[in-house]
């Protein structure tokens, strides 16, 4: 669930809270990174389960219009198509997403008038109504719906981010990578698929879970020798002047080209490069390419570069 680029951002952030401190501690900061990252598994449950309540919500609609004293023949015999939607209802029946979200604290109980928005917002949409009359009936129109539902209604209301970013600061981070698997898995689902499917890993193996935390601990435990190494590369700039987020991408960048011999040079500069782009300023990648191009090609001629395996040049 979590790729690496995102576990390098949240090992920024986390650096970043830790210089911010007046008395920093590494544990401290180092349990606020596994909290971050644990959140976003709990923003991603969340979401799943705000589809269960519309499903919920669009149920109780139809037996209310059912129960009108004077319902018409509309009313009495409605349209089910989204409610026997094959996904949401496997979604409604997964008791395992219901335990995770006791487990956290998880509801959308006390939040009902986003539901509610969400609701009115999806029942006006084309989308909807479009598939409400469609005479395809079937498991590839249910998810093909739900997809688009998501992808064109719900990632995008901003009632729902403004709700996010209140209820968890470090959501609005995720909220991008998080859109983006849900959507994935909308679209990939089976007719019969596994009972976990919704239910990914949030490290894709020990080996991420371990990078996350060594990740942050050499950064900051090797800052003093990381700094020597950018000093003398910014002609222009003092190394005090460098942009905050800048000098944390580049002593997490050196970090990785000197503490951790399997990741790949290029890999390391392309990742810290993309990072730059979105969260610092529009020239900072090009000023973080410069140094990081310049250390490697130091590292190179004097053998300082640790890299073990094919293609890590």
């Amino acid at each position: 669930m979590l790729t690496r680029r995102h576990i390098r951002v949240k090992v920024m952030q986390s650096i970043y809270a830790f210089i911010q401190a007046e008395e920093g501690k590494l544990e401290k900061e180092e349990k606020f990174l596994k909290s971050s990252m644990e959140n976003m598994y709990g923003l991603y449950l969340h979401l799943l389960d705000l589809f269960v309540e519309i499903h919920k919500m669009a149920e109780e609609q139809l037996e209310l219009s059912q129960k009108k004293y004077l319902a018409t023949s509309e009313e009495r015999n409605p349209n089910r198509r989204f409610v026997n939607n094959r996904v949401l209802r496997r979604l409604a029946d997964d008791e395992a997403l219901n335990e995770k979200l006791k487990k956290r604290g998880l509801s959308w109980e006390l939040e009902e008038e986003y539901v509610k928005i969400l609701y009115k917002k999806m029942v006006e949409s084309d989308i909807y109504q479009r598939y409400m009359v469609s005479e395809n009936d079937s498991f590839k129109a249910d998810k093909e719906f739900l997809a688009a539902l998501f992808q064109d209604v719900i990632a995008p209301d901003e009632k729902l981010y403004e709700y996010l970013e209140d209820k968890q600061l470090t959501w609005t981070d995720d909220l991008p990578l998080v859109n983006t698997l849900i959507l994935k898995m909308l679209k990939k689902i089976k007719p019969v698929a596994e009972s976990d499917y919704f239910h990914p890993e949030l490290f894709k193996d020990d080996d991420d879970r371990e990078y996350a935390t060594q990740l942050f601990r050499k950064t900051i435990l090797n800052n003093e020798k990381i700094m020597k190494e950018i000093e003398g590369k910014t002609p222009n700039w003092d190394t005090e002047r460098i942009a905050g987020i800048d000098a944390i991408l580049l002593r997490m960048a050196i970090c990785e080209f000197l503490r951790f011999p399997s990741i790949p040079v290029k890999v390391t500069i392309n990742e810290y490069l993309e990072i730059a782009k979105e969260y610092s300023t529009p020239k900072s990648s090009i000023f973080i390419n410069g140094i990081l191009d310049k250390l490697v090609k130091e590292y190179q001629e004097n053998n300082t570069l640790n890299k073990s395996g094919r293609g890590l040049m």
